[in-house]
């Protein structure tokens, strides 16, 4: 959606290569905002390795036949410096009492520029990578399918180092789904999945350094992108 927002004021040409298993909200926004879209379809609404390597083959396939800039999302380094940046202002805002920082993986790049940011200022603060449990792999795990939108590509993401993190912590999509549905009946805070596996996480580290700490995590998008799967899940 950043990118079909980009695209739209620079009035650059965008195609987009999606899935079913990604909230419908998504693709409707991006087709509001101009990108055109190719839908690749999922096994019954789960992330999993094949749908990301058929996504990638697919994008493969237009860019040689277009001639297009292809983003290459998870072979790109280019977003790691904007979350050097992050890990400033993360810095700045809890005064320098960050203990640990808790993100889930998708391509890596804003676990990794953060991790890398915050440890600039402490090399003792505590990273954790968040994933689902159904596709463990960066823990070494087998590959499976998941519903929580953003993380969990089914392979080991090529801007992961396994340096990055002190802990990786599985979060399943049930888990992941409960909390974000407690985040809003509680907190007033609306946000999806990813959002949830993170706050999960977050809070198993808390139980782990203590009171005093301060952990910090990232509230990634707002729920309103997936009303339809919450709706789905309350009314089933």
């Amino acid at each position: 959606m950043s990118l079909a927002l980009v695209c739209a004021v620079k009035r650059y040409p965008l195609h987009i290569v999606s899935s079913d298993a990604f909230a419908q909200e998504k693709l409707d926004h991006m087709r509001i905002l101009g990108a055109k879209l190719t839908v690749v379809p999922s096994d019954g609404g789960r992330q999993t390795e094949a749908l990301t390597r058929a996504l990638i083959e697919t994008a493969r396939g237009i860019q040689k036949e277009t001639g297009a800039f292809w983003t290459d999302q998870l072979n790109n380094p280019d977003p790691i410096p904007a979350y050097h940046k992050m890990a400033e202002e993360i810095w700045a805002q809890t005064e320098g009492r960050v203990a640990g920082f808790v993100h889930g993986v998708g391509t890596a790049a804003s676990l990794r520029g953060n991790a890398e940011g915050l440890r600039r200022r402490n090399p003792g603060v505590m990273i954790v990578a968040v994933e689902p449990a159904e596709s463990p792999v960066l823990a070494g795990g087998n590959s499976g399918g998941h519903k929580i939108d953003g993380i969990g590509v089914g392979l080991m993401p090529p801007l992961w180092r396994k340096e990055i993190a002190d802990r990786i912590e599985p979060v399943s999509t049930a888990d992941a789904r409960a909390m974000a549905l407690r985040l809003a009946r509680e907190e007033g805070l609306f946000a999806g999945t990813s959002t949830g596996a993170n706050v999960v996480a977050a809070l198993r580290l808390a139980e782990t350094l203590g009171r005093d700490a301060t952990i910090v995590t990232v509230m990634v998008d707002t729920g309103m992108k997936y009303l339809r799967s919450f709706g789905e899940h309350l009314s089933a």
